[in-house]
């Protein structure tokens, strides 16, 4: 048997852009659509950032062991509230969680922010990318300061860093902050 009884489909909820997910103590927030962040904050009002979630993702407070902790809609997201569900599940996502976690703190490690910026552009790529013609299409709205929040970096760095990039012609910007990480085999090298 589960933790909790099995439960009956559930009413989904629509949240706008930036907005944050209600934390509940009982139950998880499983992403139907769109993208979500975790994040907390230090006293200085740094904002450390724990993953990006996507469709068929679970999260929420009763698996979160930082406090403050919050969900922020990265886009409009459909959600819908699911009780805990049995130890091989909640197992398998802690897993999954635990790995966004490493792969992003390893993404972070790089001395040179054009190299974590193309590490994490490729993270992205695979983790929400979409082919195109000529490259991989991030179809998310993340503003400068989303990807600073990210890297631990300051907003100014990470405009500095798109422009060398798409200079470069490694990437190229396109409205509404999304990128095309350009099919490219000079950025693969690793350092």
């Amino acid at each position: 048997m589960t933790f909790l009884q099995q439960h009956k489909p559930q009413q989904a909820w629509i949240f706008e852009n930036r907005a944050l997910l209600p934390m509940r103590q009982q139950s998880l927030w499983q992403i139907e659509a769109g993208i979500v962040r975790a994040i907390t904050w230090l006293e200085d009002g740094t904002i450390i950032v724990l993953g990006l979630w996507g469709p068929g993702e679970r999260l929420g407070k009763p698996i979160a062991q930082v406090d403050p902790y919050q969900i922020e809609c990265m886009s409009e997201v459909k959600a819908i509230a699911v009780p805990l569900a049995n130890p091989q599940q909640i197992t398998d996502m802690l897993t999954r969680h635990l790995k966004q976690m490493q792969d992003l703190t390893i993404i972070r490690s790089y001395s040179r922010v054009e190299t974590m910026m193309l590490k994490l552009l490729a993270w992205l790529a695979r983790q929400f990318g979409q082919e195109t013609q000529t490259g991989q299409l991030i179809n998310l709205r993340l503003t400068h300061q989303d990807i600073a929040d990210l890297l631990g970096t300051t907003r100014v760095t990470i405009t500095r860093a798109l422009n060398q990039l798409e200079q470069q012609g490694m990437i190229e910007r396109l409205p509404l902050h999304r990128l095309v990480l350009k099919e490219c085999d000079t950025w693969h090298y690793e350092i």
